[in-house]
């Protein structure tokens, strides 16, 4: 498949979200102008958007919810389950340990790590928190895909190269650092200053 950019496949999240809100309301029809005024961007935009991955929708009839949202499900690759560890047993840690909606949208958290003694044990959504040292150990039994790194910037890259040693090919990030991974290794990093950056840019920008 040809490479996809990033803002792509962000606005496809964004459009997976508006179909699955148009159908619990029994809407069965939807056109590129919808999904574009909720999704900020041009009905244009939307069509090239979707002509990436084939061709959807008729002229003149819009798209059928139900078939657009199955689709771009598939494209998301929302049809399997993924294997889900989190390496920091923080505020951040705890908190996404806590949050239901990562298995209502195929991702089921197997194991919380960190290399505090005080916290290994104790239980988030009936996940134990395991020590750090245990991971590739784990991981041959886990085989988790991808790994939630919440551990403060200096211990990030360490933990990342722990986590590529243990055969983990996808990173989300929340360390506010730059990390390095072989180029097999997908790192996708939230930043929260930088979102925090642009809403500053677009209040002190205001007409």
């Amino acid at each position: 498949m040809k490479r996809i950019a990033e803002s792509t496949v962000r606005r496809l999240s964004l459009y997976l979200r508006f179909l699955e809100d148009f159908e619990s309301r029994g809407l069965t029809t939807i056109s590129s102008d919808e999904l574009a005024r909720r999704g900020g961007t041009t009905s244009a935009q939307v069509r090239k958007d979707l002509s990436n991955f084939g061709s959807f929708g008729k002229r003149g009839l819009g798209y059928s919810v139900p078939e657009l949202r199955a689709s771009i499900r598939q494209i998301l690759g929302l049809e399997r389950q993924w294997r889900v560890i989190i390496i920091g047993a923080g505020k951040i840690g705890a908190a996404l340990a806590h949050y239901r909606g990562f298995r209502q949208r195929g991702f089921e958290v197997l194991a919380v790590y960190d290399n505090d003694p005080r916290k290994l044990g104790e239980l988030e959504e009936g996940i134990a928190i395991r020590d750090i040292a245990r991971l590739h150990q784990d991981a041959a039994a886990l085989r988790p895909d991808i790994a939630i790194v919440t551990v403060p910037g200096p211990e990030a890259q360490r933990v990342v190269d722990r986590a590529v040693a243990a055969g983990i090919k996808a990173i989300l990030n929340f360390a506010p650092v730059q990390l390095q991974a072989p180029p097999d290794v997908t790192i996708k990093s939230v930043n929260m200053a930088m979102e925090l950056e642009g809403l500053s840019f677009a209040l002190s920008n205001r007409e």
